[in-house]
Protein backbone atom coordinates (compact mmCIF):
# COMPACT_ATOMS: atom_id res chain seq x y z
CA UNK A 1 0.00 0.00 0.00
CA UNK A 2 2.66 2.44 1.16
CA UNK A 3 6.39 2.02 0.12
CA UNK A 4 9.26 4.02 1.47
CA UNK A 5 12.44 4.45 -0.63
CA UNK A 6 15.68 5.60 0.92
CA UNK A 7 13.52 8.75 2.31
CA UNK A 8 16.20 11.67 3.81
CA UNK A 9 15.03 15.39 5.55
CA UNK A 10 17.93 17.91 5.95
CA UNK A 11 17.37 20.79 7.65
CA UNK A 12 20.41 23.37 6.67
CA UNK A 13 23.80 21.66 6.08
CA UNK A 14 24.29 19.78 9.08
CA UNK A 15 20.50 19.13 10.41
CA UNK A 16 19.64 15.63 8.82
CA UNK A 17 16.22 14.97 10.62
CA UNK A 18 15.37 11.44 8.59
CA UNK A 19 18.15 9.42 6.92
CA UNK A 20 17.60 6.93 4.23
CA UNK A 21 14.57 5.12 5.92
CA UNK A 22 12.73 2.57 3.72
CA UNK A 23 9.71 0.71 4.44
CA UNK A 24 6.87 -0.96 3.25
CA UNK A 25 3.53 -0.89 4.41
CA UNK A 26 0.53 -2.70 4.28
CA UNK A 27 -3.03 -1.98 6.47
CA UNK A 28 -3.20 -2.79 9.78
CA UNK A 29 -1.07 -0.52 12.85
CA UNK A 30 2.19 0.62 12.43
CA UNK A 31 3.59 1.85 15.78
CA UNK A 32 6.54 4.17 14.92
CA UNK A 33 8.45 4.81 18.12
CA UNK A 34 11.19 6.82 19.03
CA UNK A 35 12.63 9.60 21.81
CA UNK A 36 12.13 13.30 21.15
CA UNK A 37 14.06 14.00 18.03
CA UNK A 38 14.46 10.37 16.56
CA UNK A 39 12.73 12.06 13.35
CA UNK A 40 9.22 10.68 14.28
CA UNK A 41 7.21 13.96 13.16
CA UNK A 42 9.66 14.64 10.21
CA UNK A 43 8.71 11.44 8.53
CA UNK A 44 4.58 11.71 9.40
CA UNK A 45 4.63 15.26 7.95
CA UNK A 46 6.40 14.18 4.52
CA UNK A 47 4.33 11.37 4.34
CA UNK A 48 1.17 13.53 5.17
CA UNK A 49 2.62 15.93 1.91
CA UNK A 50 3.14 18.74 4.70
CA UNK A 51 6.94 18.77 3.78
CA UNK A 52 8.91 17.48 0.62
CA UNK A 53 11.84 15.23 1.56
CA UNK A 54 15.32 16.18 0.21
CA UNK A 55 15.59 12.87 -1.50
CA UNK A 56 13.91 9.68 -1.96
CA UNK A 57 10.19 8.49 -3.16
CA UNK A 58 7.47 8.03 -1.21
CA UNK A 59 4.43 5.54 -3.35
CA UNK A 60 1.34 4.69 -2.54
CA UNK A 61 -0.84 2.83 -4.38
CA UNK A 62 1.88 2.80 -7.82
CA UNK A 63 1.55 6.66 -7.38
CA UNK A 64 4.90 9.21 -6.27
CA UNK A 65 3.29 11.06 -4.08
CA UNK A 66 6.67 13.33 -3.75
CA UNK A 67 5.48 14.92 -7.74
CA UNK A 68 2.03 13.74 -7.26
CA UNK A 69 0.63 14.99 -3.69
CA UNK A 70 -2.81 15.06 -4.46
CA UNK A 71 -2.93 11.17 -4.56
CA UNK A 72 -2.51 10.96 -0.84
CA UNK A 73 -4.17 13.87 0.20
CA UNK A 74 -7.55 12.67 -1.06
CA UNK A 75 -7.04 9.38 0.79
CA UNK A 76 -5.25 10.79 3.56
CA UNK A 77 -6.80 11.46 7.30
CA UNK A 78 -4.42 13.06 9.29
CA UNK A 79 -3.94 14.21 13.06
CA UNK A 80 -1.01 16.62 13.92
CA UNK A 81 1.23 16.95 17.33
CA UNK A 82 -0.31 20.47 17.98
CA UNK A 83 -3.72 20.49 16.71
CA UNK A 84 -5.85 23.91 16.74
CA UNK A 85 -9.35 24.68 16.24
CA UNK A 86 -10.63 27.94 14.95
CA UNK A 87 -12.07 30.34 18.36
CA UNK A 88 -15.39 30.59 17.35
CA UNK A 89 -16.82 27.55 15.74
CA UNK A 90 -19.06 24.53 17.96
CA UNK A 91 -18.01 21.39 17.22
CA UNK A 92 -20.21 20.33 14.66
CA UNK A 93 -19.46 23.75 12.45
CA UNK A 94 -15.58 22.80 13.13
CA UNK A 95 -16.40 19.14 11.27
CA UNK A 96 -18.97 20.60 8.61
CA UNK A 97 -16.29 22.95 7.68
CA UNK A 98 -13.60 19.92 7.26
CA UNK A 99 -16.13 18.03 5.81
CA UNK A 100 -16.54 20.40 3.09
CA UNK A 101 -13.00 20.90 2.31
CA UNK A 102 -12.86 16.88 2.03
CA UNK A 103 -15.78 16.86 -0.15
CA UNK A 104 -17.77 15.15 2.06
CA UNK A 105 -21.41 15.02 1.59
CA UNK A 106 -23.16 13.08 3.62
CA UNK A 107 -24.07 15.06 6.94
CA UNK A 108 -24.76 11.29 9.00
CA UNK A 109 -20.99 10.67 8.48
CA UNK A 110 -20.30 13.60 11.14
CA UNK A 111 -23.61 12.20 13.63
CA UNK A 112 -21.26 8.99 13.64
CA UNK A 113 -17.67 10.53 14.15
CA UNK A 114 -19.31 12.69 17.32
CA UNK A 115 -20.79 9.82 18.73
CA UNK A 116 -17.72 7.46 18.22
CA UNK A 117 -15.31 10.04 19.82
CA UNK A 118 -17.98 10.85 22.42
CA UNK A 119 -19.03 14.15 21.88
CA UNK A 120 -22.33 14.46 20.87
CA UNK A 121 -23.40 15.89 23.88
CA UNK A 122 -20.99 18.94 22.97
CA UNK A 123 -21.52 19.28 19.28
CA UNK A 124 -22.72 22.89 19.86
CA UNK A 125 -20.05 23.85 21.91
CA UNK A 126 -17.20 25.82 21.02
CA UNK A 127 -14.23 24.25 20.23
CA UNK A 128 -12.09 26.42 21.54
CA UNK A 129 -13.51 26.16 25.18
CA UNK A 130 -12.83 22.26 25.02
CA UNK A 131 -10.06 20.04 27.14
CA UNK A 132 -7.39 19.27 25.54
CA UNK A 133 -8.62 15.56 25.67
CA UNK A 134 -11.46 16.82 24.23
CA UNK A 135 -9.91 18.86 21.41
CA UNK A 136 -7.57 15.69 20.97
CA UNK A 137 -11.26 13.66 20.19
CA UNK A 138 -11.99 16.50 17.63
CA UNK A 139 -8.77 16.04 15.81
CA UNK A 140 -9.08 12.48 15.59
CA UNK A 141 -12.63 12.72 14.01
CA UNK A 142 -11.49 15.42 11.53
CA UNK A 143 -8.88 12.86 10.92
CA UNK A 144 -11.67 10.09 10.02
CA UNK A 145 -14.07 12.44 7.84
CA UNK A 146 -14.03 11.02 4.42
CA UNK A 147 -13.36 7.33 5.45
CA UNK A 148 -9.31 7.67 4.13
CA UNK A 149 -7.09 4.63 3.24
CA UNK A 150 -4.21 5.89 5.33
CA UNK A 151 -4.85 7.43 8.83
CA UNK A 152 -1.43 9.47 10.26
CA UNK A 153 -1.69 10.07 14.05
CA UNK A 154 1.16 12.07 15.92
CA UNK A 155 0.91 11.69 19.73
CA UNK A 156 -2.61 10.51 19.86
CA UNK A 157 -2.89 10.45 23.59
CA UNK A 158 -1.22 13.56 24.40
CA UNK A 159 -3.99 15.25 27.09
CA UNK A 160 -5.66 12.28 27.40
CA UNK A 161 -7.10 10.65 30.63
CA UNK A 162 -6.71 7.18 31.32
CA UNK A 163 -10.15 6.47 30.19
CA UNK A 164 -9.95 7.91 27.18
CA UNK A 165 -6.56 6.98 26.09
CA UNK A 166 -8.27 3.11 26.60
CA UNK A 167 -10.81 4.42 24.16
CA UNK A 168 -8.75 5.84 21.67
CA UNK A 169 -6.20 2.93 21.24
CA UNK A 170 -9.51 0.30 21.08
CA UNK A 171 -10.61 3.28 17.56
CA UNK A 172 -7.66 3.33 15.90
CA UNK A 173 -7.50 -1.14 16.72
CA UNK A 174 -10.82 -1.07 14.26
CA UNK A 175 -9.85 1.05 11.85
CA UNK A 176 -6.71 -0.53 11.11
CA UNK A 177 -8.55 -4.11 10.70
CA UNK A 178 -9.13 -2.52 7.46
CA UNK A 179 -6.49 0.63 6.79
CA UNK A 180 -3.09 1.61 7.28
CA UNK A 181 -2.65 3.40 10.59
CA UNK A 182 0.52 5.15 11.56
CA UNK A 183 0.91 6.19 14.96
CA UNK A 184 4.20 8.01 16.43
CA UNK A 185 4.63 8.14 19.75
CA UNK A 186 7.22 7.62 22.67
CA UNK A 187 5.22 6.46 24.70
CA UNK A 188 4.88 2.56 24.73
CA UNK A 189 1.44 1.39 26.36
CA UNK A 190 0.04 3.20 23.30
CA UNK A 191 0.57 0.86 20.83
CA UNK A 192 2.16 -2.38 22.85
CA UNK A 193 -1.61 -3.64 22.91
CA UNK A 194 -2.74 -2.81 18.94
CA UNK A 195 0.18 -2.39 17.11
CA UNK A 196 0.81 -5.02 14.39
CA UNK A 197 4.06 -4.21 13.95
CA UNK A 198 6.60 -1.42 15.59
CA UNK A 199 9.19 1.04 13.58
CA UNK A 200 12.01 1.74 16.25
CA UNK A 201 13.61 5.22 15.06
CA UNK A 202 17.08 6.90 16.35
CA UNK A 203 18.53 10.11 15.18
CA UNK A 204 16.76 9.85 11.86
CA UNK A 205 17.43 6.23 11.34
CA UNK A 206 15.38 3.64 10.93
CA UNK A 207 17.08 0.93 13.65
CA UNK A 208 14.23 -2.32 12.94
CA UNK A 209 11.08 -2.81 11.90
CA UNK A 210 9.02 -6.13 13.62
CA UNK A 211 6.17 -7.43 15.21
CA UNK A 212 6.14 -6.38 19.00
CA UNK A 213 6.53 -10.10 19.80
CA UNK A 214 9.96 -10.51 18.02
CA UNK A 215 11.29 -7.75 19.27
CA UNK A 216 10.74 -9.22 23.07
CA UNK A 217 11.77 -12.62 21.80
CA UNK A 218 15.10 -10.61 20.64
CA UNK A 219 15.38 -9.06 23.93
CA UNK A 220 15.16 -12.95 26.18
CA UNK A 221 18.53 -12.71 27.66
CA UNK A 222 19.61 -9.47 28.27
CA UNK A 223 17.62 -7.88 30.96
CA UNK A 224 18.95 -8.40 34.50
CA UNK A 225 17.59 -7.02 37.47
CA UNK A 226 20.10 -6.99 40.63
CA UNK A 227 20.11 -5.14 44.44
CA UNK A 228 23.69 -2.94 44.41
CA UNK A 229 24.71 0.52 46.64
CA UNK A 230 25.10 3.28 44.64
CA UNK A 231 28.88 3.13 44.39
CA UNK A 232 28.74 -0.47 42.48
CA UNK A 233 26.17 1.17 40.14
CA UNK A 234 28.35 3.79 39.30
CA UNK A 235 31.31 1.39 38.24
CA UNK A 236 28.60 -0.33 35.56
CA UNK A 237 27.38 2.83 34.17
CA UNK A 238 29.95 2.78 31.71
CA UNK A 239 29.41 -1.22 31.17
CA UNK A 240 25.85 -1.79 30.49
CA UNK A 241 22.59 0.45 29.89
CA UNK A 242 20.79 1.20 32.94
CA UNK A 243 16.75 1.28 32.28
CA UNK A 244 15.39 1.46 35.57
CA UNK A 245 16.91 2.18 38.97
CA UNK A 246 14.29 1.97 42.59
CA UNK A 247 15.84 2.95 46.07
CA UNK A 248 14.88 0.24 48.13
CA UNK A 249 16.53 0.76 51.95
CA UNK A 250 20.21 1.75 51.55
CA UNK A 251 20.00 -0.37 48.20
CA UNK A 252 19.06 0.25 44.90
CA UNK A 253 17.27 -2.40 42.52
CA UNK A 254 18.29 -1.85 39.51
CA UNK A 255 17.42 -2.93 36.01
CA UNK A 256 20.12 -3.23 33.12
CA UNK A 257 20.29 -4.57 29.57
CA UNK A 258 23.31 -6.27 28.73
CA UNK A 259 24.30 -8.92 26.38
CA UNK A 260 25.43 -11.48 29.91
CA UNK A 261 25.52 -11.09 33.12
CA UNK A 262 26.53 -7.70 34.34
CA UNK A 263 27.37 -8.54 37.82
CA UNK A 264 27.55 -11.95 40.35
CA UNK A 265 23.84 -11.03 41.55
CA UNK A 266 22.35 -10.54 38.56
CA UNK A 267 19.07 -12.05 38.06
CA UNK A 268 17.76 -12.81 34.27
CA UNK A 269 14.08 -11.32 33.92
CA UNK A 270 11.46 -11.77 31.17
CA UNK A 271 11.74 -8.84 29.19
CA UNK A 272 8.60 -6.56 28.41
CA UNK A 273 8.16 -4.85 25.27
CA UNK A 274 9.38 -1.58 26.71
CA UNK A 275 12.34 -3.43 28.22
CA UNK A 276 13.40 -4.79 24.39
CA UNK A 277 12.59 -1.07 22.95
CA UNK A 278 15.29 0.45 25.42
CA UNK A 279 17.65 -2.45 24.69
CA UNK A 280 17.40 -2.14 20.71
CA UNK A 281 17.29 1.52 20.96
CA UNK A 282 20.98 1.83 22.70
CA UNK A 283 22.16 -1.05 20.77
CA UNK A 284 23.37 -3.08 23.59
CA UNK A 285 21.42 -6.25 22.37
CA UNK A 286 23.87 -8.98 20.88
CA UNK A 287 26.80 -7.70 22.86
CA UNK A 288 30.22 -9.88 23.27
CA UNK A 289 30.77 -10.59 26.57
Amino acid sequence: MLEIKALSKKYGEKLIAVNEVSMHLQRGVIGLIGHNGAGKTSLMQMLATLSRPTQGEIIFQGVDIVKHPDAMRTRLGYLPQDFGVYPNLSALEFLQYFAALKGVRDSSQIETLLELVNLTEHAHRIAATFSGGMRRRLGIAQALLGEPDILIVDEPTAGLDPEERIRFRNLLADFGAEKLVLISTHIVSDVESIADQLAVMRQGRLLSIDTPEAMIARAHGQIWSAKMSASELDLLRSQVQILQTQKQGEWLQVKMAHGCSPCAQAELLQPTLEDALMAQRYAVAGEVC
